[in-house]
């Protein structure tokens, strides 16, 4: 299935390039919604502008959430080995909700979650992402060029 010409997008967008979790309950249908397409690739976006200065936190978002911050169903993206993850950035509720909330980063909407990812990133490094870092790790110490 091709999709092209959504919302001003010139670029032909194969369904089969979308990302995709591997051994997931999470099933691609076949037919998307011009909505959902636009929503994955606004994320997506977001992502790469906001950590062009970072950008191991963009592969860190492919791996931890594939770029989502909510579902589908419009509810907030969660781990699958760990529903207290949330987001795009999958920042773990039990160890930084408290501080997320003193810090005033709400982690349930985009701009909150990779907010308090940064501030995790400068605290701590890639330690708190440490759990995927098979997925990200190869990109870790090279110049990451960022195509927006």
């Amino acid at each position: 299935m091709v999709l092209s010409n959504m919302a001003g997008i010139g670029n032909t967008i194969s369904v089969s390039s979308l990302p995709t979790v591997e051994n997931s309950s999470y099933k691609v249908v076949k037919e998307i919604s011009n909505q959902e397409i636009e929503s994955l690739l606004s994320t997506e976006q977001y992502i790469k502008q906001y950590f062009k200065d970072i950008p191991i936190m963009i592969e860190i978002a492919r791996c931890e959430s594939t770029f989502r911050q909510l579902d589908l169903d419009g509810e907030i993206h969660r781990g699958r080995v760990n529903s207290e993850d949330v987001g795009v950035m999958q920042i773990n509720e039990r160890y930084h909700l408290n501080q997320a909330e003193k810090k005033d980063y709400n982690i349930y909407t985009i701009e909150g979650n990779t907010a308090y990812a940064r501030d995790l990133y400068e605290r701590q490094g890639t330690q708190p992402w440490n759990s995927s870092r098979a997925c990200w790790g190869k990109y870790e110490n090279r110049n990451l060029a960022v195509n927006i």
